[in-house]
């Protein structure tokens, strides 16, 4: 008898931590999905931990699920979800070439914005979506801290510039002569150099390969691991 009460309160517990993590009483309960969602969100924090009042992406986080992802048999395809600031540069592209070397099928979606070191995380899947409302901010690559005014902190700077360049380029359908114009270019972004790119043109300068939202994106994604199915089933094995 006396446990009727306490799982009654344990109940109520539950009740009310769904409440406030959710806004809401029930979630959606479905089967396992093969699909595991990933997201990036934030900003995305490197070696120097930011304010508490920041929202980010830690990348020391991701990682462990990366690999998580591509030992786990049971996950077949992974949905990139981005609505990021951008954030560290190493970080960033640490994200990016983990990604790109998923031996499974992924896509990304990017949801109202995938700026800064978000354009190579958005590219490095297989195939990549963008929000018709959604914007990628393309800029040169910044120092924070202190800055040692020799021409090796410019060189460095470049070269850093040059990891990045390479990445967008190698894995999307844009050019690096439009790359490094949208870049580089005046005028479009206040006070600053760079270009803010939206939804369709994002598709139209070959950085992202078609406009939709999460429906588009999980159709693509299933078609993939139909695909990743068929070539697993027919490899020979010696």
């Amino acid at each position: 008898m006396a446990e009727e009460p306490q799982k009654k309160e344990e109940t109520k517990d539950s009740i009310v931590d769904k409440i406030q993590q959710l806004g809401q009483t029930n979630i959606p309960q479905m089967e396992q999905s093969n699909i595991h969602c990933l997201t990036i969100i934030g900003q995305i924090e490197g070696h120097i931990q930011l304010p508490p009042q920041n929202k980010t992406t830690k990348y020391e986080h991701i990682i462990p699920q990366i690999v998580a992802l591509e030992q786990n048999p049971k996950i077949e395809g992974v949905l990139l979800l981005l609505n990021t600031v951008g954030g560290d540069v190493e970080a960033g592209l640490a994200l990016s070439e983990m990604i790109a070397s998923l031996s499974k099928p992924t896509v990304s979606l990017v949801l109202g914005g995938g700026h800064s070191i978000g354009v190579p995380i958005a590219v490095s899947s297989d195939y990549s979506f963008i929000a018709p409302s959604a914007t990628m901010t393309i800029h040169p690559v910044r120092l924070t801290g202190l800055v040692i005014g020799v021409p090796q902190t410019f060189e460095y700077l470049d070269k850093m510039q040059e990891r990045v360049v390479n990445f967008v380029i190698d894995h999307s359908n844009i050019s690096e002569e439009k790359f490094k114009e949208l870049m580089l270019s005046k005028g479009n972004l206040t006070r600053d150099i760079g270009t803010n790119v939206v939804g369709n043109d994002a598709v139209s300068y070959g950085l992202i390969d078609e406009v939709g939202g999460v429906g588009e994106a999980i159709r693509k994604l299933n078609e993939l691991i139909e695909e990743y199915r068929g070539n697993k089933n027919g490899e020979i094995l010696q």
